[in-house]
């Protein structure tokens, strides 16, 4: 404690004083708080910012090869959807049938982080395999992209329990969670040269800088430079 200051709780029963008339509640409080600091230029501490661990390429590959190896079409389809767009688990177990557009190789993300609509793509080499997945999801009466035989939609739980039992199978020890391949494609694109503000509108991560910078460009040179660094991605 610095030399000269109250003790904590003397302090806070004399600010209890001039607050009971408020009838302050826990919001009212952390306003009131949180003025109190920008009055008193008091900033509070930063968590240190750590880079994203990402999985190498050659995981990538041998984490697909198990896949492959297993012949189960719906799970390659799940895993290759979660690869090439990048979505949050939460979001692929939210996908309907209605929100993919396999014409223009996009599906739609309805109400994402932030509660935020957004499309993202998806290479024309997977549209092809997509539509069969589909037509066959149609034919069981399906309404999102992924359900289990009881026609109940996957769920963050079970997407996170397939990675897991794969990357198993494949020999691989540390932890292969879908937050892991999402940043795996960003750094892929990145490497390919695919600017940030090409990326910033898929990715969902949203800043006013790179929506400015985003403003400049159309969504056609999006799609056709992410088509042309996914003609070089690890898994195909």
């Amino acid at each position: 404690m610095a030399h000269g200051r109250a003790p904590p709780k003397k302090k806070a029963k004399e600010l209890a004083k001039y607050s009971r008339a408020e009838r302050p509640d826990y919001a009212y409080l952390k306003g009131v708080f949180r003025a109190l600091r920008q009055e008193l230029e008091i900033e509070g501490p930063k968590a240190p910012l750590r880079l994203p661990e990402v999985p190498t390429e050659e995981e990538l590959r041998r984490f697909y090869q198990a896949v492959w190896n297993c012949r189960n079409f719906a799970d390659m389809v799940l895993i290759k959807t979660l690869f090439y767009t990048g979505v949050r688990v939460s979001e692929l177990v939210a996908i309907r049938l209605d929100e993919v557009d396999v014409e223009r190789c996009h599906i739609r993300i309805t109400r994402g982080k932030g509660n935020k609509d957004r499309q993202v793509p998806f290479p024309l080499s997977f549209r092809e395999l997509l539509t069969v997945h589909i037509q066959r999801m149609h034919e069981k009466g399906a309404l999102y992209l992924f359900e289990s035989s009881r026609r109940h939609k996957y769920t963050d739980r079970g997407v996170r329990k397939m990675l897991a039992r794969y990357a198993a199978q494949a020999g691989i020890t540390r932890s292969m969670s879908p937050h892991k391949w999402r940043h795996f494609l960003f750094t892929w694109l990145k490497k390919e040269g695919i600017d940030d503000a090409l990326i910033q509108p898929y990715s969902g991560h949203t800043t006013r800088q790179s929506l400015e910078i985003y403003s400049r460009l159309s969504l056609a040179d999006a799609q056709g430079a992410y088509n042309q660094a996914m003609e070089l991605f690890p898994i195909q």
